[in-house]
């Protein structure tokens, strides 16, 4: 493939290369795997969002045995996929999936959109997700940008140690600038970016010796420079109300039916925190109380 003519500062980027690394050495995982449908992608890039490949798996595999299309996920019930969702986190997004795949059922013959504008008027489908599928399930060219990508763009092509704060205009145009103008090789260079930032352009101790485009790196012909820039949010977990959402909901999810209040104080001692964090469930919808004041997830009662 010819050079793009993409500048990296003074650097030509060859999009060749990082494809060529990608199909010799990008992760076999099952999203990827030959025939998996735009559903198949569209719950694996749902679940992905701030969640390891490794918790991830599992889950989406179960999910692709049980409801292999969007109008088998629609015929179930919100609390058992609700249930279904796990350990991953952030459930609410088991519960967009839903909504999605009811209207993806309804609206669109039970398959899942390709192009980027029908994929956003989807319920829980943000821009992310929509280039995302578009690109891993389509192979259409639409700059994908994650944590990742952001830090292979800001060391590659900018010099710098890591990518400052976010924004959406310059991200999705530092990336577009380098996509290749036909549709497939676009979609590949998007897969080989994100999986170069996952498995060797990593936070802390990258792999340069083993990175396809090193010798085009900005970063590397600088000296590698430390990150200077505002410091990052440093995302905990214990004792926050994500956590203590979590305890509640594992014990819906272990339950067949509606549990008493005193079930679920058991799990927190915070009294004030654990009350909040029950009062969020039931406004997101992810649990519901009956009449006679059980609680239970969506639908189960």
């Amino acid at each position: 493939m010819e050079s793009s003519g993409v500048g990296f500062v003074g650097l030509a980027l060859e999009p060749g290369e990082l494809i060529s690394w990608f199909a010799a050495s990008g992760r076999a995982l099952p999203w990827r795997a030959a025939g998996t449908t735009g559903w198949g992608v569209l719950v694996s890039e749902t679940m992905l969002q701030q969640t390891p490949v490794k918790r991830v798996q599992p889950i989406w595999e179960e999910w692709m045995r049980r409801w292999p299309r969007p109008s088998d996920l629609a015929a179930e019930s919100q609390g058992e996929v609700v249930r279904a969702w796990g350990k991953l986190g952030y459930p609410r997004r088991a519960l967009r999936l839903h909504e999605a795949a009811a209207t993806i059922a309804a609206e669109h013959g039970d398959v899942v959109p390709s192009d980027v504008e029908t994929l956003l008027a989807l319920p829980g489908v943000g821009a992310y997700t929509a280039r995302a599928v578009a690109a891993f399930a389509y192979g259409k060219r639409a700059p994908v940008v994650d944590t990742n990508v952001r830090r292979v763009v800001a060391r590659a092509v900018h010099g710098a140690g890591d990518a400052g704060p976010p924004s959406t205009k310059r991200d999705l145009a530092d990336v577009e600038a380098l996509l290749p103008d036909d549709d497939a090789s676009a979609a590949k260079l998007s897969a080989a970016l994100m999986e170069l930032g996952q498995v060797v352009c990593t936070v802390r101790s990258p792999l340069c010796e083993s990175c396809p485009i090193a010798h085009d790196c900005a970063w590397q012909h600088a000296g590698r420079p430390a990150y200077a820039g505002p410091p990052k949010k440093v995302q905990k977990f214990a004792g926050t109300d994500r956590q203590v959402r979590g305890k509640l909901l594992d014990v819906l999810r272990g339950s067949s039916g509606p549990v008493l209040r005193e079930q679920l104080d058991a799990v927190w001692s915070d009294a004030g925190q654990r009350d909040r964090c029950l009062d969020s469930l039931l406004v997101d919808g992810l649990v519901e109380q009956t009449d006679d004041g059980r609680f239970a997830l969506p639908g189960e009662h």
